[in-house]
């Protein structure tokens, strides 16, 4: 599975960065994730090889703006774009409340259904492949993080219980890979027992706003990636003061350090912090502040950086 950043700034976009947006990518198919959809995010897409048709679902953290701005836009273009497939939506009530009175009072009319579910009541969701839970955050109004795990792996044959037992390879290896049971010297072979998971399922958790990192200690637990927040660095974080409902890079690297979190990627920097490693502050300054507390694999987003979890569970920046 993929991750596309479609936009890495915090509150207001920048030049080089939109407000929030990040799409999940299947590993099979067209399909895809979306997950925050900040103002603009239609505009980014068009950069990408996304489509609105293949769309699955909409996945939103919290009300604030720079995270569902872009929603209304979105939805609409896609009706333009000939979608005719309903679309779900996963946000806080609050979010289909603010839809509603977009629809009534814009006069919006959408070629395809829409269905809204409450995250705050989602549990066991699947998607596909996916299997989709709803964690709690801490920040100014409800928010939100969503952990998406592979609901089912691909098996391999058990080869060294198959050597054992004397079942040659061949034929009977086939039809016990598809699935069927097979008869062999007077015994009954149930496929099941003679196959394994290739490898364990694949865990990506993205939190939405969140000033205590330490919520997602469970939701962590055996994930491959967290995509966390780190809009500040701390001692912006001080000036700021408490009650922004935000995480500073020292918080979220010494979290995902104390987990033995293998993969961080941070996000949703505020606007302050420049591209340009020779300006001050920059995102230079975000990454030197979290290499300091996590000795993992550490990315600093990118808007359009695209990244690839394999089936290994190795994880890397990828141009396709």
């Amino acid at each position: 599975m993929d991750l596309l950043f479609l936009g890495t700034s915090s509150g207001t976009p920048t030049k080089t960065r939109n407000v929030t947006g990040l799409a999940l990518i299947e590993e099979q198919g067209r399909q895809w994730f979306l997950i925050d959809c900040g103002e603009g995010t239609q505009h980014q897409l068009l950069r990408t090889g996304l489509s609105v048709n293949d769309l699955e679902t909409v996945f939103i953290t919290h009300v604030h703006g720079d995270h569902c701005y872009g929603l209304p836009g979105l939805l609409a273009s896609a009706g333009m774009h000939g979608r005719r497939t309903p679309l779900t939506v996963i946000a806080p009530l609050g979010v289909e409340a603010w839809w509603q009175a977009t629809v009534q009072h814009t006069q919006l009319h959408l070629p395809y259904e829409v269905e809204f579910k409450a995250t705050e009541s989602l549990t066991g969701h699947r998607v596909r492949n996916v299997m989709v839970d709803a964690i709690t955050l801490s920040h100014r109004v409800p928010s939100y993080a969503y952990a998406f795990t592979e609901a089912e792996v691909e098996p391999v044959l058990d080869v060294d219980r198959l050597t054992r037992e004397g079942v040659p390879q061949g034929p009977l290896w086939g039809q016990l890979k598809k699935g069927l049971d097979i008869d062999h010297e007077g015994r009954r072979l149930k496929s099941s027992e003679y196959l394994k998971p290739a490898s364990r399922p694949r865990k990506v958790v993205v939190g939405g706003d969140n000033d205590r990192p330490a919520l997602l200690a469970e939701a962590c637990r055996h994930a491959d990636v967290l995509v966390h927040e780190a809009t500040y660095t701390a001692d912006v974080a001080k000036k700021v003061g408490e009650g922004v409902g935000h995480s500073s890079a020292d918080i979220v690297a010494a979290f995902a350090q104390e987990i033995a979190l293998p993969n961080l990627v941070l996000t949703h920097f505020s606007a302050r912090y420049q591209s340009n490693p020779a300006q001050s502050p920059s995102i230079a300054d975000v990454q030197g502040e979290a290499a300091a507390h996590y000795r993992g694999k550490l990315f600093m987003a990118e808007d359009f950086a695209r990244y690839r979890l394999h089936k290994t569970g190795a994880f890397e920046r990828t141009t396709a």
